[in-house]
């Protein structure tokens, strides 16, 4: 729990103090980075409630979701293919599904 304080509070500063400008190009590929590693998360936080949360599934769920989105949605915009939508409605999907589980699971203790 500390690291995770710590981790929070590291991140908040750093997204203060940083400057934050993501050009227009890489807006949309950033969005879809963003989604798949919320839903990592959200998976992540689901599993740890369920009980059956390893650390090394979610590093490697983290950024292997992250590289794959990235991907399709730069191959999708070679093809001149909108395939971030996709990806983004599916991650959406994902995200709320892990967030409907994690209330019944909490509304269950």
């Amino acid at each position: 729990m500390t690291y995770a304080i710590i981790g929070l509070i590291i991140g908040i500063l750093a997204g203060i103090f940083a400057p934050g400008y993501i050009p227009k190009e890489y807006a949309t590929i950033f969005s879809v980075a963003l989604m798949a590693g919320l839903d990592t998360v959200f998976g992540g936080l689901r599993a740890g409630m369920e009980g059956v949360y390893d650390n090394t599934i979610f590093l490697s769920g983290f950024f292997v979701n992250i590289i794959l989105a990235v991907f399709f949605c730069y191959a999708g915009s070679l093809l001149n293919i909108d395939f971030y939508m996709v990806a983004i409605l599916v991650l959406g999907m994902r995200i709320f599904q892990n967030l409907a589980i994690i209330r019944r699971l909490y509304l269950k203790k």
